[in-house]
């Protein structure tokens, strides 16, 4: 790679690395905030309001069934030929290490891509060779190891043949599945493009002429005038501004932002970023048109269409799933050890101040939806918030004695655990905060530029942030920014350790009672 190559990738890092810092330091560069939806664009987004299955997820069960199939073959293969010398725990772990290889065989051989899985017979032939490979290669290490005899010989063959049935048989029903799931909107990438004129139209007759795209365009988003942009592009409508397309994100289940500028328009991608990057999609950059070229792990393709990979959507796929396991483990986990201690709050609440016991309160949840969250009630029935606006402050008579309580342990905090399992909370994340919060009569995105970032992925009953003592009162602005600092970092840095690590310190922290009131 030559200097200049070196001298564009560098240049793409700054360009994440910009959009991020500015962010976060809330210079009030740019808003972030949305704009009410024209009702065209309105009843477009009702019409993406359902949720795909992505192509991660479905390749990712697809294995996990082969892999299952396989080896339950290996195990009916030997009951239906019994007379076999081996024992039901040697075939077991044959067919254990058959089916295993079998799935990185595959793997390794660019079985399991879209492309292949979509084709009904062209790959068959590579499959079918890989099986009998891989069944070769065990057998030939069985027969080392001991003597195979004419009535195992029998059981081998017919565990071959059964196994090759089915990889063809499945393959060939999931490639009309795909196909089916394609036409109905069921399985693909929805997309919306950033910029009109020539360049969209350019990258939409490019993106149709690929035989495995995935991608269906939702509609186009720019702030320019019909001259530079005009209403209708390449058959695709122009749905509003950059404003309307934040709030369309919002209702929409989108997947992607593709911006269809030129490089040489850094300024105005720069622009666009920091209005759009507190989305939780991926955003992409054309590229087919571009002649400079970066490292090609900075491209992602649909067919032989370049785009490049600005901002992924954080928690995405597979690691979502694995986050809602760990949820609903702990979650379940810490209702076992904890219900005495609600038992006896809420029997406390309940005989000391008159009103129900649990108290919803609207807050922000994922992209920015309002969610009800549950809580044991802490103030008097007739003095209560629910919005939020009001902040509880040090010695507020809004606050019953218990409540006095519950709210500097955090106890309060408990009945979140039902949201957890309901699935509008997570374990971990950042904090919701209620819709009308306010930092000295500011609502909390007017003080951060960057602040709905925190809302690119499911809030938590606990986070990063409380773990490092910004909770309770939010009387100033730095703490608002402090709080938005560590969610982003929590954000861009998680892992499972990372959530195992802040629920293990949660307890320890909460001893800090200095801002719960």
């Amino acid at each position: 790679m030559n200097k200049a190559e070196n001298n564009d990738q560098f240049d793409l890092e700054t360009l994440r690395k910009q959009v991020s810092d500015v962010n976060r330091r809330g210079d009030g560069s740019e808003t972030t905030s949305s704009e009410p939806l024209n009702d065209y664009a309105r009843q477009i987004a009702e019409q993406f309001s359902d949720g795909t299955r992505t192509p991660s997820i479905m390749i990712g069960q697809f294995r996990l069934i082969e892999f299952l199939s396989q080896f339950g073959i290996g195990l009916l293969s030997f009951l239906l030929w019994v007379d076999t010398e081996e024992t039901i725990a040697m075939r077991a772990v044959a067919s254990l290490c058959v089916a295993a290889l079998l799935v990185v065989a595959l793997q390794t051989a660019d079985c399991y891509t879209i492309p292949a899985l979509r084709a009904r017979t062209r790959p068959l032939p590579k499959v079918l060779l890989t099986w009998t490979v891989v069944f070769a290669a065990m057998v030939a290490i069985i027969a080392v190891v001991s003597p195979v005899g004419a009535a195992q010989l029998h059981s081998y063959v017919g565990w071959f043949a059964l196994g090759g049935v089915f990889l063809l048989g499945s393959r060939f029903l999931l490639a009309y599945g795909i196909r089916n799931w394609a036409r109905n909107g069921i399985m693909e990438r929805r997309a919306v493009l950033v910029g009109g004129g020539q360049p969209a139209k350019d990258f939409i007759r490019l993106l149709e002429q690929q035989p495995d795209n995935d991608i269906r365009i939702c509609g186009i988003f720019d702030d320019r005038g019909e001259k530079r942009s005009p209403a209708m592009v390449a058959g695709y409508p122009k749905l509003g501004t950059i404003g309307e397309l934040v709030e369309f994100a919002r209702l929409t289940r989108i997947d992607m932002l593709i911006i269809a500028l030129p490089l040489s328009a850094e300024a105005r991608i720069l622009q666009l970023l920091k209005k759009l990057w507190v989305l939780p999609v991926d955003i992409r950059l054309a590229a087919h048109s571009n002649r400079l070229r970066f490292r090609p792990r900075a491209y992602s393709h649909v067919g032989s269409v370049p785009m490049l990979d600005i901002f992924n959507k954080p928690i995405r796929d597979w690691d979502s799933v694995a986050k809602r396991c760990f949820d609903i483990f702990f979650a379940v986990l810490a209702l076992v050890v904890v219900w005495p201690i609600m038992l006896v709050t809420a029997l406390a609440i309940k005989t000391t101040s008159p009103g129900p016991v649990f108290f919803m309160q609207k807050r922000h949840g994922f992209n920015n939806e309002v969610i009800n969250v549950f809580k044991f009630r802490s103030m008097y029935s007739n003095m209560g918030d629910p919005t939020g606006k009001a902040a509880v402050t040090k010695g507020d008579p809004r606050v019953t004695p218990v409540g006095r309580f519950i709210r500097k342990t955090s106890i309060d905090e408990l009945p979140q655990l039902f949201n957890v399992l309901i699935g509008n909370l997570s374990l971990v994340g950042p904090r919701p905060h209620a819709v009308l919060a306010q930092a000295r009569d500011r609502a909390f995105g007017d003080v951060v530029e960057g602040y709905f970032a925190r809302h690119r992925v499911k809030p938590g009953v606990t986070g990063w942030a409380q773990i490092n003592g910004w909770r309770g009162e939010v009387d100033n602005d730095d703490k608002i920014k402090f709080r938005t600092a560590y969610d982003l970092y929590y954000i861009e840095n998680w892992s499972l350790w990372f959530d195992l690590k802040i629920l293990f310190l949660t307890p320890f922290r909460l001893f800090n009672t200095e801002n719960a009131y």
